[in-house]
């Protein structure tokens, strides 16, 4: 059977509006729920108002992006993570199914949002992870959080990050950290999109970032490679792959990179 056809330009440039649109009404249904609960008080947390409309939204494409990666490198890449494994920013816990615990000590999930830690918890469940995988409610810069758990700096084999760095609120500052934390030639592990290198996209990509990096929570125009690259020394940068995506909004740069003895 043939490969379906990509689609085209405008469509690549106007499919993101529908989950812009879907996300738009869940956060209207979030804020709605915190009046109901909390009154007027629930505007001076809208942040959780955020937090709990972007957890149902990811867990409601959830199966539509594990189908979609099954298209592309990441069960690979999930497969290939070892010995004490940090996944940074599970989110839905799309990955938990990937991974080969086989070759796998430990596995802890970095996630700040606590609105996705029923579903993963459900996931850890289903696939008989429980024992092997813990949920740590932060950020992976919350240094004193992560040393209770003994995460330290040069104590991972292995950091996982798939589609992460475009919704983290400093990338720059996440990637130095994972740097830290990662042994002398542990590995980085990443599928992540960013900036087009194709001027139509790009001025696509900078018209909708507005509103998808506020209803969806990531950015489109982020110079992912850069951020990465730059965070410390690395044996092999030159095996970044980025595949060729002109007409796409959300590009891919991926590969695993060795952090440098």
């Amino acid at each position: 059977m043939p490969p379906s056809p990509r689609p085209g330009r405008l469509a690549s440039f106007l499919r993101p509006w529908s989950m812009i649109w879907m996300s738009i009404c869940l956060h209207w249904e979030a804020l709605v729920i915190a009046l109901c609960r909390d009154g007027f008080s629930a505007f001076r947390h809208l942040h959780k108002v955020r937090d709990a409309a972007l957890a149902k939204l990811l867990n409601l494409t959830s199966s539509g992006f594990i189908a979609f990666e099954d298209t592309t490198v990441v069960p690979s890449l999930v497969h290939a993570a070892s010995g004490l494994v940090l996944e940074l920013g599970p989110g839905p816990g799309n990955q938990i199914h990937r991974f080969d615990t086989t070759d796998i000590k430990f596995i802890y999930g970095v996630e700040p949002n606590s609105h996705f830690k029923e579903d993963i918890d459900a996931k850890l469940r289903k696939h008989g992870l429980s024992d092997k995988y813990k949920l740590i409610l932060c950020g992976v810069e919350d240094s004193d959080v992560l040393r209770v758990e003994g995460i330290s700096e040069g104590s991972l084999d292995v950091v996982l990050c798939i589609q992460v760095l475009c919704a983290v609120k400093d990338p720059k500052k996440v990637m130095k950290e994972v740097w830290k934390l990662l042994k002398p030639g542990g590995k980085f592990i990443f599928w992540e999109h960013g900036e087009s290198r194709h001027r139509l996209t790009g001025a696509a990509q900078v018209l909708t970032n507005p509103a998808w990096s506020t209803f969806v929570g990531c950015h489109l125009t982020r110079r992912v490679k850069a951020d990465i690259l730059h965070s410390g020394q690395w044996e092999n940068p030159g095996d970044i792959e980025e595949p060729e995506e002109p007409a796409s909004l959300l590009p891919r740069i991926q590969g695993v990179l060795v952090k440098k003895a």
